[in-house]
């Protein structure tokens, strides 16, 4: 069997923060059951006793929301529990949370501190930007306390990551937002998800902004780069490393999607947290094996539907970079990927720069010439 990659929602999709654009929110508000509350203790030892039935390279544990931190530290320290129980082959093991980074106890953060837990944190570049979006049930704004918590990951050792959202307030400040998230060394841009239907919203973003965020924060990449003090984020760094002959590790960027397993509180499992949707239930952990699901009819279908591109995508010369992107930005354009406009002004513009790093990375024969 593979590698397995499993995200938990121990408290599905509860959070402390009230985020404008939350797409997991969009995605619930779908469901018959939107909220399925907190994750019992038998159901997490479920999921990591099948996980490590399943696998026989290792095991990646990641943990999202909703706000995963609400499940408090007995959760956690029972799922430790449960990993130490069932990992009788002693197959590698990590394990990464992602946090708004809100409201972090002292407790939990000695346990991600000691366990050697990976944490991505969510911020929104400047004060300006994040507080616009990433909002408290109160409606405040929460820049201040999250880069207060930032600081205390940062005293424990943790590894961490910034994730940023790009919306069109941040497309249009590329420069800056880099400027102030630099500093963290390893980030994340993901752009703003729209939701499955109805007109887009405020946050939406449009291809040409997103392409000149692209081009703007590139630029900081690869000065960065020369400089000699290079930050790592990870639509770049997969873009190189494609231009040094490696797949790349981001599933959205491989243009086909993967076996993956995502589990709500419940215990139900779905292919991809874009698609926790009752139409892609795969089953239930309590009642089904994780090779069963991976095989199920749901699991072969939503594999399948990725596969199908348009022949302008699979003409295109920079059909070898960009894949046809993420399925979820091909959802409502007819197969396209809603940034392709987006990609193709960004490969035009930078494609010989990314081949300069590439090469300085891994030799002269990296990123060879593409028709």
């Amino acid at each position: 069997m593979p590698p397995v990659s499993m995200m938990i929602k121990p408290v599905s999709s509860a959070c402390n923060m009230h985020c404008r654009y939350c797409f997991y929110a969009d995605v619930a508000s779908r469901r018959e059951t939107a909220d399925y509350g907190v994750m019992d203790e038998a159901v997490l030892r479920e999921l990591v006793r099948k996980a490590f039935l399943y696998a026989d390279q290792s095991v990646a544990f990641s943990f999202q929301g909703g706000e995963p931190t609400l499940a408090g530290l007995p959760f956690y320290e029972a799922f430790l529990r449960a990993v130490r129980r069932y990992n009788s082959r002693n197959l590698p093991v990590t394990c990464a949370l992602q946090t708004n980074g809100c409201e972090l106890d002292d407790a939990l953060l000695d346990f991600f501190a000691e366990q050697r837990f990976l944490l991505g944190v969510s911020l929104d570049g400047t004060r300006k930007t994040h507080d616009a979006c990433r909002r408290d049930h109160q409606g405040g704004g929460t820049y201040d306390r999250v880069r207060k918590n930032i600081e205390r990951i940062r005293a424990r050792g943790i590894a961490y990551n910034i994730l940023c959202v790009v919306t069109p307030e941040i497309a249009s400040r590329g420069k800056e937002c880099w400027d102030s998230l630099k500093e963290h060394r390893y980030l994340q841009f993901i752009p703003c998800i729209d939701g499955f239907s109805g007109p887009p919203g405020v946050d939406s973003l449009s291809a040409a902004d997103y392409g000149r965020f692209l081009t703007d924060t590139f630029d900081c990449y690869e000065k960065a780069v020369y400089a000699g003090n290079p930050v790592s984020e990870r639509r770049f760094d997969n873009y190189i490393g494609i231009l040094l002959g490696r797949e790349p590790e981001q599933c959205g960027m491989s243009g086909v999607c993967g076996q993956y397993f995502v589990a709500e509180a419940d215990g139900g499992i779905y292919p991809c947290d874009f698609y926790a949707l009752d139409a892609w239930r795969m089953g239930d952990i309590r009642q089904s094996s994780l090779l069963r699901m991976a095989q199920s009819d749901a699991a072969r279908s939503f594999r399948g539907a990725s596969l199908d591109k348009p022949a302008i995508c699979r003409q295109c010369r920079w059909a070898f970079l960009c894949r046809g992107g993420c399925r979820r930005d091909r959802e409502n354009a007819g197969g396209i990927n809603r940034f392709c406009e987006s990609y193709t002004r960004f490969f035009e513009a930078r494609y010989e720069r990314m081949r300069r790093l590439a090469a300085a990375a891994g030799g002269p024969k990296a990123g060879a010439d593409r028709d």
